[in-house]
């Protein structure tokens, strides 16, 4: 049997194709592993300042508002919790022994707002729902007049 030159051209193609199919399928296997790492950021204080002036407290004059705002310093959003106001001093220029004017002669409600996700930025919380008064305790109290109620915040 006679093979022609076209024959063997095909039969030499036939081969070529097998063994580059059986060469694709070879691979191999392998294992590794390897290391990586991430920061974390941290939180930043926020300040909180009053909003306002309290003016012209007199005993038993009912209660004035304690307004204040929350400055979020951060890039990002920041949780609060709470925001508790006290009463850091009462000084005045008639404060004496027999004339005394202290804390105890206040009543400080402490505010009703809901904080949460605090974005970057101010935010002002007018009306707050806190208050402040100067009691009536039906004493001299000639002490407070004229005395000024240093107020400290505190957000948490």
């Amino acid at each position: 049997m006679r093979i022609t030159r076209r024959k063997k051209l095909f039969i030499a193609g036939i081969t070529a194709a097998g063994l580059m199919g059986g060469s694709a399928l070879a691979y191999w296997t392998t294992t590794g592993s390897g290391t990586g790492s991430a920061s974390v950021g941290t939180s930043t204080a926020v300040t909180v300042t009053q909003l306002g002036s309290i003016t012209a407290l007199t005993p038993g004059s009912g209660a004035q508002p304690v307004d204040f705002k929350i400055t979020n310093p951060a890039t990002t959003n920041q949780t609060i919790a709470s925001v508790v106001v006290s009463i850091a001093s009462v000084t005045g220029p008639n404060i004496t022994g027999p004339k005394p004017c202290s804390a105890a002669d206040f009543t400080l409600v402490q505010p009703s707002t809901t904080y949460g996700d605090l974005t970057p930025g101010l935010h002002n919380y007018q009306p707050s729902g806190a208050s402040l008064a100067l009691d009536n305790t039906l004493s001299n109290q000639d002490g407070c007049k004229g005395a000024t109620v240093n107020l400290a915040f505190a957000a948490s």
